[in-house]
């Protein structure tokens, strides 16, 4: 009897586009977590909607795990392919299973007849529902819960095909039970009352919680999971969907829908963003708020379209002609996503600024078991006009009071071009000048509500690790493996405007060490403009490939010689 791991499980599927390798996933990860077992899942996946060589990792522990690993226990290949693809990460330790045609020249392999067993049941498309049931069988998961996720996925279909996909992936459960192959991962009851929640869901929800009722966008990947989500979700919360015809369109939508007293939102990419520039420029000058997820992914141009990458923090922070304030956040978890989301409505209706969301591939498509997410509350700013409402209004903080039309007797006057208090079109350089300080005022205001960067590990640290947005889960696991408790994270989900005390944490470092997903240390770089630390020691990646954590364990640890 072959034993992987007592803990924890990896496994890979690979296959083409169209093989229903994401139907595993979906399938297995929830069977896994209704047997009590803690789940992390992300894909890779090529451009294309046939063909190619698509791969998908699925972690289950018994402890929680939130991260991207190189290491495969067992490798499922579903084509002939697969395994050259992945073979820098398969090693003496790797289990292959699958088909005869896939794995008989391999070592240590495991001989599993998918297609036959499937065409047993009279067809081989069941060949995915055989996979599942064997792989749930070697991780002990619950029977009931198979059959259950089993029969929820295939529901839409006859009574036929949900009966032959159960008896199919019952069959491949006694089969897995009776491989000499096992894994003990013990189950924790709490785990089944969880949610499983990938990024685009964090972020859909999280902007319901804020308010969101309205969404205009234009789909682009791999921000567009966002976008059909909250349509998926439009009808139980009362939202407004909009697919504009382009990205202008969507954006100058949501500007308008936020000036006539809604709350909307724009998902999108770079090149899709790219394209929306102006319309921030317009919310710059009118103050009308809007907010804005970016779901970045490798550039210039289309670049690579289902890949990951961090390379758009610069995009946002200087979008736009002319000096304004905006707000930007870049959350490091599922949790962190939600409350984020939320609140960018929430300040973007309180400082009347454009507040953008940055994920990227790799956040949106990965998911995890999660608690109950926490309550929000909304906030809302809009004040009831009088005869003398003046939109403009110079105040202390920068911020005027913001009505819309009909609610109250005021006329509300917006205009993009440079404006008085009551909104009237002026080239007084008098009047220029106090327009651009007040909406400039707002940056001093914001900070008062600057989400604080979290720190991870020993306070009395001597190297300090400094992160931003998706890269938080990984570079965490990665210190705690290094085992070195001079050693700290520094995660920044809040990465513009940048409070000037968090340069405390820089000084007591011995070493600053960045890890960024793009090529040349966007956030690293925005620090030394901002509060003038050392910023020499990056650890850089842009091939479109998320970090593992063994790939950062191994440069973290080639920084602190």
């Amino acid at each position: 009897m072959q034993e992987i791991r007592k803990n924890e499980v990896s496994i890979v599927l690979s296959g083409a586009a169209g093989q229903g390798i994401q139907t595993v996933e979906h399938i297995l990860t929830r069977v896994a977590k209704d047997s009590g077992f803690y789940v992390f899942a992300t894909k890779e996946y090529m451009s294309r909607v046939r063909g190619g060589n698509n791969s998908t990792e699925i972690r289950i522990s018994e402890k929680p795990v939130y991260a991207y690993v190189d290491r495969i226990d067992i490798l499922v290949p579903l084509n002939d392919n697969s395994l050259d693809r992945l073979r820098k990460r398969i090693t003496k330790d790797t289990i292959i299973l699958g088909n005869p045609k896939y794995v008989s020249n391999e070592e240590n392999s495991l001989s599993v007849k998918f297609e036959e067993i499937a065409e047993s049941f009279g067809n081989k498309i069941y060949e995915n529902s055989v996979a599942i049931g064997v792989l749930s069988g070697i991780i002990g998961a619950d029977e009931e819960a198979l059959v259950k996720h089993i029969s929820e996925y295939f529901k839409k279909k006859s009574e036929e095909v949900i009966k032959a996909n159960i008896n199919a992936a019952l069959k491949g459960y006694e089969i897995g039970k009776e491989l000499d192959l096992r894994i003990e991962i013990k189950s924790d009851e709490r785990v089944k009352n969880q949610i499983l929640m990938n990024g685009s869901e964090a972020v859909a929800k999280g902007a319901i919680a804020g308010g969101c009722n309205f969404i205009s966008s234009y789909p682009m990947s791999p921000a567009t999971t966002v976008f059909t989500e909250l349509s998926r979700l439009s009808s139980q919360y009362g939202i407004l969907v909009d697919q504009a015809e382009d990205e202008i369109a969507a954006a100058n939508m949501a500007i308008a829908a936020w000036y006539a007293g809604a709350r909307a939102m724009v998902s999108t990419s770079g090149g899709g963003f790219a394209l929306m520039t102006e319309a921030i420029s317009l919310s710059g000058m009118i103050e009308t708020p809007i907010v804005v997820h970016l779901g970045q992914r490798p550039g210039p141009a289309t670049g690579l379209p289902t890949r990951t990458e961090q390379g758009d923090l610069n995009l946002v922070l200087y979008a736009g002609h002319g000096d304004f304030p905006r707000i930007i956040y870049a959350p490091g978890n599922l949790c962190e996503a939600y409350q984020l989301s939320a609140k960018a409505f929430n300040l973007a209706d309180k400082y009347q600024v454009p507040v953008f969301v940055l994920t990227d591939e790799y956040f949106l498509d990965s998911f995890y078991n999660v608690q109950d997410m926490p309550e929000v509350k909304v906030e809302r700013y809009i004040v009831k006009t009088d005869e003398n409402y003046r939109r403009y209004e110079i105040t202390e903080d920068g911020i005027s009071p913001r009505g819309i039309p009909g609610y109250g007797k005021g006329l509300v006057r917006v205009d993009s071009d440079e404006h008085d208090e009551y909104g009237h079109i002026t080239e007084s350089e008098e009047v220029r000048v106090k327009m651009v300080d007040k909406r400039l005022r707002k940056l001093d205001k914001i900070l008062d509500d600057f989400v604080e960067p979290k720190l991870f590990g020993d306070p009395n640290y001597e190297y300090l690790t400094v992160c931003w947005g998706s890269t938080q889960q990984i570079v965490k696991e990665a210190v705690e493996k290094l085992g070195n408790e001079k050693v700290a994270v520094l995660h920044f989900s809040q990465v513009y405007p940048i409070a000037p005390h968090v340069k405390e944490y820089f000084k007591k470092a011995k070493k600053v060490i960045f890890v960024e997903q793009n090529a040349t240390g966007q956030f690293a770089n925005l620090l030394k403009l901002e509060l003038g630390i050392d910023t020499s020691n990056k650890i850089l990646k842009y091939s479109g490939y998320v970090f593992s954590v063994e790939e950062l364990v191994e440069k973290i640890g080639k920084q602190l010689i």
